[in-house]
């Protein structure tokens, strides 16, 4: 039987999307599930592999998968297949490529989530026909992915493009990481939740706190979004300050890197519109302005499957004759 399709996986700190999709990057089939990191890597392990069985079973085409792709947060060894970090699932050195491998008996091929979905959006999304773009994925975390020369910039060691673990404020709110002030820790959607948190500490914020049926833990971005768009004050601090600390980060991005496209994903950025408007007054204060006015900032064109069509093109790439399985 010719083995013509392949698997495409994107996971994220909440979720794990897969797709079965054709060598030309046709999706097929899909299904998301939660990751349910809390479980740890043997869990997350089993959540994956259902995800697979379940597309190939329903379609009846599980002989005719020859390779898996999958994204993953955090920085990573490719060559390897080891997960030097994903501070968002709780990993450290996590053979991952091996583990998958020996379950789904199947060649796995992985890369930074964030860098496949600037793949992704290079070649299907709003990237398409950009030479030097950056990719930022906004969800539990903050994410990026460096497309260079039309290349993605994976540094020294795989780690390039890690932008929510840029310093925003020296003293600030511990990481998941290990550091203080991280990006990730004042723009990401875990973020808006601590910082409404934060108010409700202090006796604020109780009307989205109300709508939480006074449940702290059942406070969302997208809770606190839908307050802002009300008018509620105190929501509209949660999101513009967010979009502030994205907007500093952003400048700096633009200062170093001088790229002529930016492109913004990941769910954190369905709040709206005052999150946006923050993020790019702070940004093209901060930017010099002879970069700033050659960047565009837009969202990302393939919604939430950019990570997705990447780990399919990620898996489609290794599987053509004559490429490398080691990547540069």
């Amino acid at each position: 039987m010719t083995k013509n399709l392949v698997i495409g996986i994107d996971l994220g700190g909440t979720k794990i999307y897969t797709a079965l999709a054709s060598l030309s990057g046709e999706i097929i089939a899909e299904v998301k599930v939660p990751t349910q990191s809390t479980l740890g890597v043997t869990g997350v392990r089993q959540n994956i592999i259902r995800t697979v069985e379940r597309l190939t079973a329903e379609t009846g085409l599980k002989g005719q998968v020859r390779a898996v792709g999958i994204g993953i947060p955090g920085p990573l060894n490719v060559k390897e297949g080891v997960v030097y970090q994903a501070p968002n699932l709780g990993w450290r050195e996590v053979p991952i490529r091996q583990i998958l491998e020996e379950a789904l008996k199947l060649p796995v091929y992985i890369e930074n989530d964030a860098n496949l979905a600037a793949i992704g959006e290079h070649l299907r999304g709003a990237g398409a026909g950009v030479k030097d773009l950056i990719y930022v994925a906004v969800g539990t975390g903050i994410g990026g992915g460096l497309i260079l020369n039309g290349q993605i910039y994976h540094g020294a060691g795989f780690g390039a493009g890690e932008l929510g673990h840029m310093t925003i404020e020296p003293d600030g709110r511990p990481c998941n990481c290990g550091n203080k002030g991280c990006l990730e820790t004042l723009a990401s959607g875990n973020a808006m939740v601590q910082k409404a948190l934060d108010l409700v500490k202090n006796g604020r914020g109780q009307s989205f706190l109300a709508a939480a049926g006074g449940e702290p833990q059942k406070i969302s971005s997208y809770l606190i979004a839908r307050f802002a768009a009300a008018g509620d004050k105190e929501a509209l601090y949660v999101l513009e300050a967010a979009g502030t600390a994205l907007g500093i980060g952003l400048a700096n991005v633009i200062n170093l890197l001088n790229p002529s496209l930016i492109i913004l994903g990941g769910g954190a950025l369905k709040v709206g519109r005052f999150y946006w408007e923050a993020m790019e007054k702070e940004a093209s204060r901060r930017a010099l302005q002879a970069a700033w006015r050659q960047v565009r900032i837009v969202p990302a064109g393939l919604g939430d499957r950019s990570g997705l069509f990447g780990a399919i093109a990620l898996a489609c790439q290794f599987e053509t004759p004559g490429v490398s399985r080691q990547t540069s």
